[in-house]
Formats: structure tokens, sequence, C-alpha cells
């Protein structure tokens, strides 16, 4: 598993297009799992969970993405990737994780 937090500051909804079409565009075998939003009052907060294959882990790796953009106008970021690994008891073979993670961070 690999983890990802940032604060950002912009405008909330660019920065989810930006973040759907970068990692959408990124890979081939990319896809958009699921998708939810909140808001209440001046909050919001949407989540988005991505799926892509890992040839180099022979398997699909995940990736969730949370952006929360307070009352203030601050936006956070919070970006976590799982099923990287190949072994049973023991976590091996993360690459295509951090892969995932990495295109993330050049999109932003």
């Amino acid at each position: 598993m690999a983890k990802m937090e940032r604060t950002l500051h912009g405008d909330f909804n660019e920065i989810l297009r930006r973040i759907e079409n970068g990692i959408m565009k990124g890979s081939l075998s990319a896809s958009l799992e699921d998708s939810s939003d909140f808001s209440d009052g001046s909050s919001r907060c949407a989540v988005r969970v991505f799926e892509r294959f890992s040839a180099l882990g022979s398997n699909r790796v995940s990736l969730s993405v949370t952006l929360f953009e307070g009352k203030d106008g601050t936006i956070h970021l919070s970006a976590i990737t799982s099923g990287g690994s190949q072994a049973v008891f023991f976590k091996i073979n993360t690459f295509g994780e951090q892969a995932f993670l990495d295109k993330l961070a050049q999109v932003l």
C-alpha cells in the first residue's frame, strides 16, 4: 500500500476533473470503479476509486482518492493504493501501487 496526502489550493471542481481525466488517460486499462460526492454547507467531499492492470505485478491495482474542501476553501487530498501484491501472508512486489500513485502525482 502506498499513500499520498496533500493540501491543495484552487478550484475544487477543476482539481477533481484533472484527477479523473489524468488517471483515466494515463493507462489503457484504467477504469473509474465508483464515485461518491457529499456536501454540507460550503464543505464538500469527493471520493473516487480507480483500478488498472499492473503488468509488472500481473495483477490489478486500485487507487482511492478523497478530496475534501472545508469552509475556509482549503482542499485536502488523500490517495491510497492497494492490491499490488502477490504474496499470501505479506506484501511483496508493490511496484504497481507506487506507479499508480506516481501517476497521480504527475497529474497534480
